[in-house]
């Protein structure tokens, strides 16, 4: 006959999970987001003590999964997403480590009969995952009678009561309009067990971003580069649509068209041989060509 067991290793369940690998892949990934990272970690640590205490046979309702990412553009809330699937997968609160991303477009039709089969094949699709919602609150048009986002969200509310064992939702958006969507549907509000927002990165944060940036995607900044990255964060931030990492990659991406313009225009008219060092070189003039030193741009085009 079995002794019944009454304790549990919990370093042990820990090590056996691996979700420090992620939690520790997440500091390494994403500059600043402390109160973020700490709440990540918060949630996994009540997961895994409740799958303990499940082991242990103590009764225990399963927790609610589902989630809502609050924060500006460009701030990691996808990135994050991503992470928790992996941490749920990893305990065991979901079969699959996918995610599917979406946004009001995946999910309402534009026509009677069209909303229910579109939100249902992206449900069906993400079933057994965590479903990523971007910019939720879209989902809720009240100033248009004809509109059949209403029925989408009905359809979700029903799913994530009924299968959420087997479905993780992760709302996201903007914190003032996703406070409006909850108002609106307190329903959705009720299944939602975790909210976390995301703060908008200062300057020194997104310098260490253009750092981690620029070095994966093999190019390098000179000190008078960087110089002028640092002004260029500076005024772009004063600018409207600033969408924190995602401008930085933007202006880089930007930065790099502008290299290699000015290096196949002195190859061809000067006929100057290249080398690894040119390839790889991010100047001063090619950051400092964007329209945001010109004062007063569309920001869009920066």
């Amino acid at each position: 006959m079995s002794t019944p067991v009454d304790k549990i290793d919990i370093q042990a369940l820990l090590n056996e999970s691996h979700i420090n690998e992620v939690l520790d892949k997440l500091d390494q990934d994403l500059v600043g987001l402390v109160p973020v990272k700490q709440r990540i970690r918060e949630i996994a640590a009540y997961l895994l003590i409740t799958k303990a205490r499940l082991q242990l046979g103590i009764e225990a309702a399963k927790p609610s999964l589902h989630m809502c990412f609050t924060g500006n553009p460009g701030t990691g809330k996808t990135t994050v997403a991503l992470k928790m699937a992996d941490i749920l997968h990893r305990l065991g609160y979901i079969r699959q480590n996918q995610i599917v991303s979406v946004t009001r477009d995946d999910l309402v039709g534009q026509y009677i009969g069209h909303t229910a089969p579109k939100t249902k094949e992206v449900i069906k699709k993400a079933m057994g995952g965590v479903l990523f919602i971007d910019e939720a609150y879209y989902l809720y048009k009240p100033e248009n009678e004809r509109d059949y986002g209403q029925e989408s969200i009905e359809i979700l509310l029903q799913t994530m009561e009924n299968h959420r064992d087997d479905l993780v939702v992760i709302l996201a958006g903007y914190q003032d309009r996703m406070g409006t969507f909850f108002k609106s549907n307190p329903g959705m509000s009720s299944r939602i067990a975790h909210h976390i927002d995301f703060p908008d990165y200062d300057e020194n944060e997104l310098l260490e971003i253009t750092k981690l940036m620029v070095s994966s995607m093999h190019y390098n900044l000179d000190k008078s580069a960087f110089g002028a990255m640092k002004d260029y964060i500076q005024k772009r931030k004063q600018q409207p649509h600033f969408a924190n990492a995602r401008s930085i990659r933007n202006a880089l991406d930007r930065a790099r068209l502008r290299q290699a313009n000015r290096l196949f225009n002195d190859a061809i008219t000067h006929k100057k041989d290249t080398t690894a060092e040119d390839l790889s070189s991010i100047t001063e003039a090619d950051i400092r060509a964007s329209r945001v030193f010109e004062g007063g741009l569309d920001a869009k085009k920066s």
